[in-house]
C-alpha cells in the first residue's frame, strides 16, 4: 500500500501531466523541440529533486517517489518523463552516490532544482552493451588535470541550453573511471540532435572530447571503479525505466478506454464488441502486472536488499508491456492510431526504445539467468 505522501505525489503529478503537459506536448513532439517551459515547471514542483536529500537542495524523498512521478508523466508523454529520469537517475544520482562533499555541494543543488540538467556518458558509437570491451574514450593524467579524448553516443540531456555536467566513463591506465566534465569545457562538444523515431521532444546527442582538460579533483568516486559505479546506477535506473514503461502502457489503456466508448461501428460503440473488450483487458492486465514488478524491485532496493534480478525482471516485463500495449492501442484506433495528433501514435513511436535503452531485453534475460546461477 502506498503511503499518504506517495499517494499525494502521484495525484499531483497526474494532474500536472493532464493539465500542463497533455495540451501542448504534441506540438513540441512534432517540431522536435525541447520543452523548456515544462521542464522549468517540473523543477519548480521539485520533481528533479525527489530522491535528493534536503541538505543538497532536494525534496528528501525516496527513489520510489521518483518512479511514481515517472509513471504518471509517461501516461501522457515519454519525452518529458525520460528527461526527468535521465536527469535524476543518470545525472544526479551518481554524484549523490559517489561524489565528494565538494562535488555534491557544487552540483546537486542546481541539479535538484531543475535549473541544470546532468547527463550520463557511458555508451560509445562502437561499444553498445559491450562497455568494457568496446570503450575507447581515454583519460590521462597530465599534472593536476585529466586529458580526455573520445566520444559517446545516444546521450540524453547532453546538449540542452541548461545541461551543466556530464559524468564520463573513460579508460584510465586500463581501468574504467568516471570523470565529471562541465559543459563549456574547451575540447568538449555536443553534436546536433539525433533525428529519432520517438522521444522527439527529448534531447539526445553524440558527445566528443578532443584533448578536453578538467581538474584532477573531477574524478567521481574511486579510481578504476567507474564500471562498478555505473552498474549500480543502471540497476537503479532500470527500476525507473520500468516505471516509465508502465506509465506508457497505462496511458495506452487510458486512451483506448475513452476511444472505444466514443467510436461507433455497425450501430454500437466499438467497446460493445468482445474482441475489443478482450484486447483492452489484456492491455490492463499487462500494465498491472508490470507495475507490481517495479513496485517489488523498488521495495527491495529501498530495504537495502539485493535487487539486480528484480530490477531486470521489472524492466523486461514493463518494456514488453509498453510495446505490446502501444501496438494493440494503435490497432484499436485504426487509421487514427497512425496519426501523430493522437497520443497512441506517439506512444507507438516511443515504446520501442524501452526495449533497448538502459540494457536491451536480451541483457535483462542474461542478468536474470546469471542471478539464477545458469551461467558459467
Amino acid at each position: 500500500m502506498l503511503s499518504d505522501e506517495h499517494l499525494e505525489l502521484r495525484k499531483t503529478v497526474s494532474a500536472f501531466a493532464r493539465e500542463e503537459v497533455a495540451p501542448v506536448i504534441g506540438d513540441f513532439y512534432e517540431r522536435g523541440e525541447f520543452p523548456y517551459e515544462i521542464v522549468r515547471k517540473m523543477g519548480a514542483m521539485g520533481l528533479f529533486g525527489l530522491p535528493i536529500p534536503e541538505e543538497h537542495g532536494g525534496m528528501g524523498g525516496d527513489y520510489f517517489a521518483l518512479c511514481l512521478a515517472l509513471e504518471e508523466l509517461a501516461r501522457v508523454d515519454s519525452s518529458v518523463a525520460i528527461t526527468v529520469e535521465a536527469a535524476v537517475s543518470l545525472g544526479a544520482m551518481p554524484i549523490l552516490r559517489f561524489g565528494t562533499a565538494e562535488q555534491k555541494a557544487e552540483w546537486l543543488p542546481r541539479l535538484a532544482s531543475g535549473e541544470m540538467l546532468g547527463a550520463f556518458g557511458l555508451t560509445e558509437p562502437g561499444g553498445g552493451t559491450d562497455v568494457p570491451g568496446g570503450m575507447r574514450t581515454t583519460a590521462v593524467l597530465d599534472g593536476d588535470e585529466w586529458v580526455i579524448n573520445g566520444s559517446k553516443a545516444f546521450i540524453t540531456n547532453a546538449g540542452t541550453d541548461i545541461t551543466g555536467v556530464v559524468s564520463v566513463a573513460a579508460l584510465t591506465d586500463g581501468l574504467i573511471s568516471t570523470i565529471l566534465v562541465p559543459t563549456g569545457t574547451p575540447g568538449f562538444s555536443a553534436s546536433k540532435k539525433y533525428s529519432k523515431v520517438g522521444w522527439s521532444a527529448s534531447d539526445t546527442r553524440e558527445l566528443s572530447f578532443n584533448d578536453c582538460r578538467v581538474p584532477r579533483a573531477n574524478l567521481l568516486g574511486e579510481f578504476g571503479r567507474g564500471y562498478a559505479q555505473f552498474l549500480q546506477t543502471l540497476d537503479e535506473g532500470r527500476v525507473a525505466i520500468a516505471a516509465l514503461s508502465v506509465g506508457l502502457a497505462q496511458g495506452c489503456v487510458d486512451e483506448c478506454v475513452t476511444y472505444v466508448r466514443e467510436r461507433h461501428a455497425f450501430g454500437h460503440p466499438i467497446g460493445h464488441y468482445q474482441a475489443i473488450q478482450f484486447k483492452v483487458s489484456d492491455m490492463e492486465a499487462r500494465a498491472h502486472t508490470a507495475r507490481l514488478a517495479y513496485y517489488h524491485a523498488a521495495e527491495r532496493m529501498l530495504a537495502g536488499l539485493p535487487f539486480k534480478k528484480e530490477a531486470a525482471i521489472a524492466k523486461l516485463v514493463a518494456s514488453n508491456a509498453a510495446m505490446d500495449n502501444a501496438r494493440d492501442g494503435t490497432q484499436i484506433f485504426g487509421g487514427y492510431g497512425f496519426m501523430n495528433e493522437f497520443p497512441v501514435g506517439r506512444f507507438y513511436r516511443d515504446a520501442k526504445i524501452l526495449e533497448i535503452g538502459e540494457g536491451t531485453s536480451e541483457v535483462q534475460r542474461m542478468l536474470i539467468a546469471r542471478e539464477l546461477g545458469l551461467t558459467a
